[in-house]
């Protein structure tokens, strides 16, 4: 029995990211390409059906090779930056975050029945996919967006 809160699911990687970068590396993720391969045991055939008609897709997958006691839940400096605030792990994009759950929105290159070719995923060789979405422009911010100036620097090569 689980108490009030707590939530208690099974999460199955629906398949892995193969090829692209060996290392998570902070910048220049534009320019790798790599593959999300599917596994047929969680997913049926024409599961990818359609999905060639979009231009991005989002990526749910699971920064599996952060160790537990590196985990931060609360807060740091962005990459270890004294230059830039401390602000609380809710308020970046890191890895090392309390459930290790990244999210990325990546161009399509090439789908196959149990794969998609992408750049732009900022995930390594042999991450777990949790799963794929395709991007919809109604999804993406309405009305203006705003951000510190430290996010702004940080992700200035980050792509």
């Amino acid at each position: 029995m689980t108490e009030p809160g707590e939530v208690t699911i099974a999460v199955r990687p629906i398949g892995q990211v193969v090829g692209g970068r060996d290392e998570a590396v902070d910048d220049r993720w534009d320019a790798v390409t790599s593959t999300i391969e599917l596994d047929p045991a969680q997913l049926e055939p024409g599961a990818t059906d359609g999905l060639a008609d979009f231009s991005h897709i989002e990526v749910v997958f699971c920064f599996d090779r952060v160790d537990e006691d590196a985990v931060c839940r609360g807060t740091r400096h962005p990459r270890g930056r004294t230059d830039w605030p401390s602000v609380g792990i809710l308020a970046q994009r890191a890895k090392d975050r309390p459930n290790r759950i990244g999210v990325t929105v990546c161009r399509v290159i090439g789908v196959g029945p149990h794969s998609i070719e992408v750049t732009g995923l900022d995930a390594v060789d042999g991450t777990p996919v949790l799963d794929v979405k395709p991007y919809l422009a109604e999804f993406g911010p309405r009305g203006e967006v705003r951000q510190p100036p430290w996010s702004t620097e940080l992700m200035a090569e980050y792509w």
